[in-house]
């Protein structure tokens, strides 16, 4: 009996000991790590536009670097040519950006998902020049018809500046592959303008207004996610 007892609370032990383990092995299973690394894209909405609209022509690269859980580094770099056609002047702008900042995912991810829904700001500088092609004379009678001047005045060594705040998603379609929707509120903080006439538009800022230092953009891009190491889910 006592043999028999013995033998029970050892066979007990062991499968105590061996369901511990594959517990354990579930847990660790269930341990998800985070991709850390650095993503590198394109905004596909420049190129889009730049088919679609005679008066535009741009490239804009992407990319960000996640530094701690939700934080991340954040850069956009890019390229623009704008022509404006108003009702009495007509200007083109050639230049390019820089913007620089972070972003903040609020976005509690399932399992080993890698999904973002974030809150960003950015810094941006611009460097161009604008070129008058030509105005309108205003005139109190049209009995001559309109006085159209071409001129080509060329400004270069232009700069402008502004603050940028930006809410989107990110959503990995494939692995380390990602697609990603934004849009962006934008407020000049200074520029310096040609001497007869003003920005009309700023490379990275896009169209201004007299009435307003405010702005507005969005952007629809492509990233692919080069991971340098990985790190458990807390």
């Amino acid at each position: 009996m006592y043999r028999y007892f013995s033998s029970l609370i050892l066979i007990l032990l062991v499968g105590y000991s061996v369901s511990a383990q594959q517990q354990a092995s579930v847990e660790d299973t269930l341990r998800y790590n985070e991709k850390y690394g650095i993503r590198l894209g394109i905004d596909l909405s420049k190129p889009i536009r730049t088919l679609l609209d005679d008066n535009y022509s741009g490239l804009e690269l992407v990319g960000d670097y996640r530094i701690y859980k939700n934080y991340y580094l954040a850069a956009e770099v890019g390229t623009e040519k704008i022509t404006f056609e108003g009702d009495n002047i007509e200007t083109f702008t050639n230049g390019s950006y820089i913007k620089l900042g972070g972003d903040y995912n609020a976005y509690e991810n399932w399992l080993d998902m890698q999904n973002a829904i974030f809150v960003g700001v950015r810094y941006g500088f611009a460097t161009f020049s604008q070129t008058l092609d030509e105005y309108r004379i205003y005139t109190s009678s049209n009995y001559f018809g309109p006085d159209i001047r071409e001129d080509d005045t060329e400004a270069t060594g232009l700069t402008a500046s502004w603050a940028e705040v930006m809410i989107g998603i990110k959503v990995e379609l494939f692995r380390n592959l990602f697609l990603s929707a934004n849009v962006q509120l934008k407020r000049r903080i200074g520029q310096n303008s040609p001497t007869n006439f003003d920005n009309l538009a700023i490379p990275g800022f896009g169209r201004t207004y007299d009435s307003s230092e405010f702005g507005a953009g969005f952007g629809y891009s492509i990233s692919y996610l080069i991971p340098f190491y990985k790190k458990a889910r807390d």
